[in-house]
């Protein structure tokens, strides 16, 4: 499904053009040529644009006062300003208002895609943030990637998320997202309903963890003077979520398990059985059958577990993830210290992938986190990645663009960066035109502006 742009503009002959431009581009164009026709997708018909491209001066008004209305009603759009008749207290109020750039008639084309491709991105990175913040709905697609490892963990997700399982692994290494897979499979899933009670199993003694989880009467051991109800009462009619489960104590995985099994449970110093409805997600970065073979782990417990067991992909596996990961990401933290990181430059892009990512997701987050805290314009600094050889995948050999009868073949292993590759297509373009701009141009599906603007972008000289 295409993405949509809503462009406001009241010069018929230049909104036209744009709408072809746009629409060339597989862009979903909604053309609007006043304040009132606007104001009547956005807010009435609730049309959800990517990109907003707006004139500032309209014949109804002065768009600023629409832009106000949209943040009022928090729509996820960004606002891109084109006009001839701006001044510097209309920039500031809307660079007040999130706007995300602000360009002067007439604006060369090509600078323009940039800006738009630019505020795209930021738009679904904004979209993603939010769909994985959201306390009553954090689907399956908040598990964010479209390498195959992470659509084949969807997948499984949303099979998961109509299962009655009453106990289920997860299992990965420190830093893949368990405790995000958790949050899924609960708030979307058959308890939804019930509470969610986490606990870290290795962060506890034996003795505390055991109250913890089981309750006590008054007076069962010293210091407990009063009756408390433990988590797995709590989370009854819910979850509980079982952090580093391989941690626990071998004598109270026998308990726990009677507890999955009986779906009843005694307070430590009680008497009385007490009814519980809870499923159990447990996750750890162990091997669970490793720890079985030496005696670490109990094996009933182990295979009660592995009914349902989701394994989760190290970083380094799913490397294709990487921007769909960055993006959101620095949308959050550009919110948080009030940065405007926007342009993240083919090197940076080159590192990430090189790197071995030992922390996985975790890493990458207290990464890009320490970037755009210290970065000092809307650059992703390079300076400040730190991510040291020492941990780096050794590098893939280099494969070159070449030509191959009348196709021209490019490598997507990440050998080379997608300003290189524009810039060997138009090369190899304006070679079979004969150096013949408006030829080129025409076979480039693009307008000679552009091309001329690109030229001089990559210092082709014809």
């Amino acid at each position: 499904m295409a993405d949509t742009i809503l462009i406001l503009e009241d010069e018929s002959l230049l909104g036209a053009e744009l709408r072809r431009h746009f629409q060339r581009q597989d862009w979903e164009v909604c053309l609007c040529s006043s304040l009132a026709e606007a104001r009547h997708w956005l807010l009435e018909q609730q049309l959800d644009p990517l990109v907003v491209l707006s004139d500032m001066s309209l014949g109804d008004g002065n768009a600023l006062s629409l832009l106000e209305e949209v943040r009022k009603a928090q729509r996820p759009q960004e606002w891109i300003f084109l006009t001839g008749y701006g001044s510097i207290p209309d920039s500031v109020q809307a660079l007040r208002l999130g706007a995300f750039d602000f360009l002067e008639k007439p604006c060369d084309l090509g600078r323009l895609d940039l800006v738009v491709q630019g505020a795209a991105r930021s738009a679904r990175a904004q979209r993603r943030v939010e769909l994985m913040s959201s306390s009553d709905g954090q689907g399956v697609d908040a598990f964010v990637g479209r390498s195959v490892a992470a659509e084949r963990v969807r997948a499984l997700l949303q099979r998961l998320l109509t299962v009655p399982f009453s106990a289920l692994a997860i299992t990965g290494e420190t830093g893949t997202g368990k405790g995000l897979v958790a949050r899924i499979l609960h708030q979307g899933g058959l308890h939804r309903d019930g509470p969610m009670v986490e606990i870290n199993c290795a962060a506890l003694p034996k003795e505390l963890l055991e109250s913890e989880l089981f309750g006590h009467e008054a007076g069962a051991f010293t210091g407990a003077k009063g009756r408390r109800r433990g988590l797995l009462e709590q989370a009854s009619g819910g979850t509980l979520f079982l952090d580093e489960l391989g941690e626990m104590d071998i004598e109270l995985q026998a308990k726990l398990l009677k507890a999955i099994e009986d779906k009843r449970i005694r307070r430590l110093g009680g008497e009385q059985e007490i009814q519980v409805d809870v499923q159990i997600i447990a996750a750890t970065h162990r091997n669970l059958q490793q720890r079985v073979e030496q005696g670490s782990f109990r094996e009933d417990l182990y295979h009660r577990l592995s009914v349902f067991q989701l394994e989760l992909p190290a970083l380094r596996e799913r490397l294709d993830d990487i921007q769909d990961l960055v993006w959101p990401l620095v949308h959050e933290f550009n919110l948080k210290a009030n940065r405007r990181v926007r342009h993240i430059p083919p090197e940076v892009w080159q590192r990430l992938r090189q790197h071995h990512w030992p922390g996985n997701v975790r890493e990458l987050r207290n990464v890009v986190e320490r970037c755009v805290l210290l970065a000092e314009d809307e650059r992703f600094p390079l300076e400040w990645l730190q991510l040291g050889k020492s941990h780096e995948a050794e590098p893939a050999p280099v494969m070159k663009a070449e030509v191959q009868g009348d196709a021209l073949v490019l490598p997507l292993d990440g050998s080379m960066a997608l300003d290189e590759m524009e810039k060997h297509i138009i090369e190899t373009a304006l070679m079979r035109h004969g150096n013949n701009v408006v030829a080129t141009a025409r076979a480039l599906g693009t307008t000679r502006e552009t091309l001329r603007y690109r030229l001089q972008k990559y210092h082709i000289k014809i």
